[in-house]
């Protein structure tokens, strides 16, 4: 049952589901962190967060389901204030109020009991490329606070800045960037799953 539910990419916490089931992502308790090196002298970090998104879940054939997030370009946090004016500048990003980073699943690979290969496709810069995100169930089970199932996971993956056009200071700045992701996701309300059918 375990590894069926990582293979649905976030809705792991469906059970006894003969049909695809929809979960919400908890913006609370869900970010990105992101990590490359400076110049060789030090290990910098950085933050996304503010998602929002939903996961259909199909507990038969779990390669039938699928997920789809979203996060604003702008909630980048790095702890200093002028290095995230410069990553939304024209030099990076150029971010503008309404722009979002997506990704939407396009294969499901299950590799283990607690562990699957999740493929997708990552907008980010008005650039569109596949990745595949490394994930691993953490827990699923009853929220004890909110009464319903809840899931949780981890997921790695590495990406290139110059695939999506941020590549400025390359190779100084590494191009490199090592991505961490942990997320949360909700059983959604039968009302609200419904509404969106």
């Amino acid at each position: 049952m375990k590894y069926l539910m990582l293979a649905s990419a976030l809705a792991l916490g469906a059970t006894g589901a003969l049909a695809a089931e929809k979960y919400v992502l908890d913006s609370s308790h869900s970010q990105v962190l992101f990590s490359y090196e400076h110049l060789g002298f030090s290990t910098t970090y950085g933050m996304f967060s503010g998602f929002e998104g939903e996961i259909m879940f199909d507990q038969e054939d779990p390669t039938k389901s699928s997920v789809n997030v979203s996060m604003p370009t702008l909630s980048m946090f790095t702890g200093w204030e002028q290095r995230t004016q410069h990553f939304m500048s024209g030099d990076f990003f150029g971010a503008e109020e309404d722009d979002m980073i997506t990704f939407t699943s396009t294969n499901i690979e299950v590799t283990g009991e607690d562990t699957a290969l999740i493929t997708g496709d990552l907008t980010m810069n008005d650039v569109t490329n596949s990745v595949v995100l490394d994930a691993k169930l953490n827990k699923v089970g009853d929220h004890p606070q909110a009464g319903k199932p809840w899931a949780g996971f981890d997921a790695t993956t590495t990406l290139m800045r110059s695939d999506f056009n941020v590549g400025a200071y390359a190779p100084f700045v590494s191009d490199k960037v090592e991505v961490t992701i942990s997320l949360e996701a909700m059983k959604a309300d039968t009302e609200e799953a419904s509404l969106s059918d």
